[in-house]
């Protein structure tokens, strides 16, 4: 194993001394470098707690201070190295009181050159061993720190003989944060080292990656509060292209027990499951805009997606994109409070989005809309990654089938009522929702149709279901009530009724030719 080289200190009131114990022995090939010397027991502690070398060769007697004062000196604050005691006088107390302070061995002056190579080298193996025996420790600890980690993120860790003291996992306060790539598939700087050169290497903060996802256990409040400080560059704005801006976070809420985080992790994963509902450019979300899961109802039905369908074929007939948009804006929220998964919701997208394309094409069969296939738009729609780039994709398509169908100016909005009541007639239209299709007034719409019509509003539609019934009593062999259905009259006896009063025969004898 390669080791760099250790350092010495060499500490001796007599300056020849000192300088005689650089170059008695060869220290660069036993493993040492000297990286300083000190004359006095003050000089040499301040050395100590500059260096911090890994030996220390003392002389015993020294003016002021001798060596078994200042190894008790800085033995109390925390000074692990090793000691080799060099001394002139073969006192057999002072021996002892070194040895009770750890020291590794006790020469006498004058130096035996080999009696210290042999010192020197048996210090070095001892550092060596216990280097190697710490490094095999902090390896269990750190593997032995990740597994309780886990337990205790999953909530499934509730050891009470474990120290979270020792292992460095107590704190007042905790929160979880959970990060990755803004952009997806690209590789983003580590929200870890981020928060490391924040605090300048403090270990404030735990890092683990769990079921593939990089994990923060944040620890105390000034933990907390440098995260926090993170939060406002993001509310501020991030730099395009900075590491922030790379990185896109969930933080669940904190929690005051260690036993707790497990709920705060929690969030952190429902959050990351709703990325899909973010809006453009957040790269943050918080437990605060959880909904509750008691509130999620699924919005995902035949029904809905017929009902958001219908509405949007109304709206591009009626070229309102005011009214566009609010529904957009409608089924957007309805989503964003459903539980359904987010597949599900693009598939349901997917066929809202189809049967509009279909009802459109039907109704507008003779004008030339350039529609995407089927199998692009379902592909279009599965590779985004957030709902609102879907709706923003709804939202283009559909002023493109406005554009195609033709002018919306207030000139021809009366042409285009009239055209969407020759397309719709079989469903049970009537002037209040017309008028709110197409912007306008019912009541100014009642008036403008008897101006421009020269009849009311349930004539005119009466008098384009009669024409439509005429067509298929004509050139279908469909019953009379099956037609009465199809041109909007659910009851038959109505339409008979009507059909009577425009054509002065009922359809039975109309069809006949009487």
């Amino acid at each position: 194993m390669d080791y760099t080289l250790l350092d010495v200190l060499i500490v001796d009131d007599e300056a020849i001394v000192r300088e005689g114990l650089k170059y008695v022995i060869d220290w660069n090939s036993l493993g040492f470098c000297v990286c300083g010397d000190a004359a006095s027991g003050e000089e040499a502690i301040d050395k100590i707690k500059k260096y911090n070398p890994n030996l220390v060769l003392l002389d015993i007697r020294m003016p002021g201070m001798d060596g078994t004062e200042l190894i008790e000196k800085v033995r109390s604050t925390g000074f692990n190295g090793d000691f080799i005691i060099l001394s002139g006088y073969s006192d057999f107390k002072y021996a002892q009181t070194a040895l009770h302070y750890g020291v590794s061995f006790y020469l006498t002056k004058p130096i035996d050159e080999d009696a210290l190579e042999k010192a020197v080298i048996t210090v070095k193996e001892k550092i060596i061993k216990t280097r190697e025996k710490e490094q095999s420790l902090n390896q269990y600890l750190i593997k032995a720190k990740s597994t309780i980690l886990r337990d205790l993120l999953l909530g499934t860790e509730s050891n009470n003989s474990i120290n979270y003291l020792e292992m460095g996992l107590y704190a007042p306060i905790y929160q979880v944060v959970i990060y990755e790539g803004y952009t997806p598939f690209f590789t983003s700087y580590s929200f870890a080292d981020l928060l490391k050169v924040a605090n300048q290497g403090n270990n404030f903060f735990e890092h683990i990656t769990l079921d593939n996802q990089e994990i923060i256990l944040l620890k105390g409040n000034h933990a907390l509060n440098k995260f926090n400080t993170c939060l406002l560059h993001y509310e501020n704005g991030t730099q395009q292209g900075s590491p922030l801006d790379s990185i896109f976070l969930t933080y669940g809420r904190t929690a005051s027990n260690l036993f707790d985080i497990h709920l705060s992790y929690e969030d952190c994963k429902r959050l990351m499951g709703r990325r899909f509902f973010c809006f453009e450019n957040q790269h943050v979300l918080s437990y605060e805009a959880l909904p509750e899961i008691s509130s999620y109802q699924s919005i995902v039905s035949i029904e809905k997606s017929q009902f958001y369908s219908n509405n949007m074929v109304n709206f591009i007939q009626a070229k309102n994109k005011r009214m566009l948009i609010q529904i957009l804006e409608e089924l957007e929220t309805s989503l964003y409070q459903s539980g359904d998964d987010v597949i599900t919701i693009k598939r349901f997208l997917a066929d809202i989005f189809l049967q509009t394309k279909q009802a459109i094409m039907h109704k507008y069969s003779h004008i030339n809309i350039p529609f995407a296939h089927n199998s692009m738009i379902i592909e279009i729609i599965e590779n985004k990654y957030y709902l609102y780039e879907i709706i923003q994709y709804f939202t283009e398509q559909f002023e493109m089938f406005i554009r195609a169908i033709g002018n919306s100016s207030n000139e021809y909005i009366f042409e285009d009522i009239l055209y969407y009541i020759e397309h719709n007639y079989s469903a049970p239209l009537k002037l209040e929702t017309i008028a709110s299709l197409f912007g306008y007034n019912s009541s100014y719409l009642g008036k403008l149709f008897t101006q421009k019509m020269k009849q009311s509003f349930n004539n005119y539609l009466d008098e384009v279901r009669i024409r439509h019934s005429v067509e298929l009593l004509e050139n279908t062999g469909l019953k009379v009530y099956e037609i009465a259905t199809k041109v909007g009259y659910s009851n038959v006896n109505y339409f008979h009724h009507k059909f009577k009063k425009l054509k002065g025969i009922s359809p039975v004898e109309f069809r006949k030719g009487e």
